[in-house]
């Protein structure tokens, strides 16, 4: 153990760290292996296989991202009120896990949406008492750390993930509806090992009296500070648009069909690689810094995306974006435990999520439009536009929770 007032060193940052966080981290991360390898092909499908326009890959990405948003409000104050969260994430895990078999199966695009849909509304339910039971677990001294091993372990599935698509890619001739099948399995692995390892701790906000009712008023309590950090997460959402764009952009290039995957593969190995240490400096050094060198490196990345003429220019872009994750994900959670209160907790990341996702659905019918209309180019440079925007208003803002601060704790 660290002596008072002196940072933890990054083996004895993991060693303070519950084994609940660990569960939740390896759920996640088994989660996103299922997931992304899914995902990763997922554009390819749509577009190639099913003949699906651009506008609309945008629009199906932005609408299921938007629905698990509104599905995270809902889940969120739910588990506030019952104080308990565990049933509704693991539910939430079972859901997305029922709706994998449907993406081999689909033979349009309707399909491919109904899937999506159920998919993210099962990432809605768990999110926001996932992450709030994050900050319920571990002391306040060891946030940051812990959302950032959660998003580490979170991203190493997704690097996994995609490199298991182009091992089965190539194992079965470049068939994606049959190398889909493949993710079912750690989609219930996830469910399994979460009913066995994840224990909740006592009853949530038992220190502040009885149940809080839901009520629509109750958002006035998370207060000026709380909703300053979800219109800088909103922004820095407008800024990153679906993820299926760094994919198609990474084909456009000229990337074969059966390595498109590894754009995912870098894009997570950095972030995984940096999630956890990002963490830890979040919990010890201001977070306006960290966010700001989270916008240049977003910023860095579209540039090089807009411009790029080769898979190595691409892949290097897919490489930065992955550091814009690593340096920005785990703080904002942060952020948001730091300036909600206790009895709140899990309506506060379910607003958060809910005015990303819908920033998010704007950003990929964007992108889309954009593509399809001017090309490749000016997606991603409107995307570089939107993280400039993100920077001035994190020059002009006073970051809440920062070390020292005993918001929310």
């Amino acid at each position: 153990m660290a002596a008072p007032g002196r940072p933890f060193s990054f083996i004895a940052g993991l060693r303070a760290l519950p084994a609940g966080i660990w569960a939740l981290g390896f759920g996640s991360m088994l989660m996103d292996i299922s997931s992304e390898l899914i995902h990763s092909l997922l554009p390819l499908f749509m577009v190639g296989v099913l003949g699906t326009s651009l506008v609309t890959v945008g629009i199906v990405e932005g609408v299921a991202e938007a629905t698990a948003a509104f599905a995270k409000v809902f889940s969120g104050a739910l588990s506030d009120y019952l104080g308990r969260r565990k049933r509704l994430m693991v539910f939430g895990y079972a859901l997305a896990a029922f709706s994998k078999p449907l993406f081999p199966l689909a033979t349009s695009v309707d399909w491919v949406f109904a899937a999506r849909f159920a998919d993210r509304v099962g990432k809605g339910i768990r999110g926001a008492p996932r992450d709030a039971l994050v900050a319920d677990i571990v002391l306040p001294r060891l946030r940051g750390a812990a959302y950032g091993l959660r998003q580490a372990l979170d991203s190493l599935g997704a690097v996994i993930g995609p490199l298991l698509a182009l091992l089965f890619m190539f194992w079965f001739a470049n068939d994606i509806a049959a190398v889909m099948w493949v993710a079912v399995i750690p989609a219930f692995l996830t469910v399994a090992l979460l009913l066995r390892y994840v224990r909740e701790p006592a009853r949530v906000g038992a220190e502040e009296g009885a149940r809080p009712p839901l009520r629509l008023g109750d958002v006035r309590r998370l207060g000026g500070a709380y909703w300053w950090v979800v219109g800088i997460g909103a922004v820095f959402t407008l800024a990153r648009f679906s993820e299926a764009f760094l994919i198609l952009r990474v084909e456009d290039v000229g990337v074969p069909l059966g390595l498109v995957p590894l754009a995912l593969v870098v894009m997570n190995l950095f972030y995984a690689l940096c999630a956890y240490p990002a963490g830890q400096a979040a919990d010890r050094l201001d977070a306006r810094r960290l966010l700001l060198l989270s916008l240049l490196l977003l910023i860095l990345a579209d540039l090089l995306l807009a411009g790029a003429g080769s898979p190595w220019l691409a892949f290097a872009g897919a490489a930065l974006w992955g550091l814009h994750m690593a340096f920005s994900q785990g703080l904002l959670a942060k952020l948001v435990a730091d300036s909600a209160p206790l009895a709140l907790r899990g309506t506060a990341f379910g607003f958060f999520n809910l005015l990303s996702g819908l920033a998010l659905l704007a950003a990929s019918v964007i992108a889309g439009t954009l593509w399809q209309q001017f090309g490749a180019a000016a997606t991603f440079l409107a995307g570089a536009a939107f993280a400039a925007l993100a920077a001035l208003g994190l020059l002009a803002w006073r970051v809440p929770g920062g070390p020292g601060d005993g918001a929310g704790r």
